[in-house]
């Protein structure tokens, strides 16, 4: 059963300018799977967008969380009580007690913002490997976030980087040093994604990257690690 795999294109505003943010749909016949739920506000755009790929809504089946950041669990809760079917929830454990609210997301900084919070049904762990869509592969990235994950979809050879690299006009870039936490670990991290023959790489603020992705993430690897 063969499975796609494609990005969203959704807009956020980032300290008063439009940007672009990319969550990842992987779905096939059985399963339709949305990584990551852009900012708060979003469930009608992304209902738009999986519209244009001819993929209904009402066919999603899971939604992976990369890491707890505002920008990756804002829709959660309005895809998650906008569904008439059973919709899952899966994210690294360390991420759990954040999207679950029992923890401030680490980056907030505004007291008055109340996050958005569900529950998680699934918690991953480094190397799980997913059955769905061809197989999924979680790569434990922290860094960016102590509870980031990276995802391999084996199928397609595509690495799902989440925030662990970034991409500017097509190139791939190391994490964004304004919002990592801790960038020794992060490029430690990309140490992790060489280990999968990769075809392209998604990266949520930047796209898609296709080419010599592996050389690429070689030199961001011995260049800082």
């Amino acid at each position: 059963m063969k499975s796609n795999i494609a990005v969203l294109n959704l807009i956020m505003n980032s300290n008063g300018e439009p940007k672009v943010i990319n969550p990842t749909l992987i779905w096939d016949e059985e399963e339709v799977v949305l990584v990551d739920a852009g900012v708060p506000g979003q469930l009608d755009v992304i209902r738009n967008e999986m519209n244009k790929l001819g993929v209904s809504f009402n066919r999603l089946t899971k939604v992976i969380i990369t890491h707890h950041d505002l920008d990756h669990i804002g829709s959660l809760p309005e895809i998650i009580g906008a569904a008439e079917q059973k919709i899952d929830v899966l994210a690294h454990r360390l991420a759990k007690p954040y999207i679950e609210g029992e923890k401030r997301l680490l980056k907030l900084k505004d007291p008055k913002v109340v996050p958005p919070k569900a529950h998680v049904d699934q918690t991953v762990e480094d190397d799980d490997v997913l059955p769905e869509c061809g197989g999924i592969k979680v790569i434990f990235t922290p860094g960016h976030t102590p509870d980031h994950i990276s995802l391999y979809h084996i199928e397609s050879k595509t690495l799902i980087a989440g925030d662990a690299t970034i991409a500017v006009n097509g190139e791939l870039r190391g994490p964004n040093p304004q919002y990592t936490l801790n960038m020794k670990e992060a490029y430690q991290s990309i140490g992790k994604l060489l280990s999968n023959e990769t075809n392209q790489i998604i990266c949520y603020h930047g796209g898609i990257c296709q080419g010599s992705e592996k050389q690429r993430l070689e030199e961001l690897y011995h260049a800082n690690a």
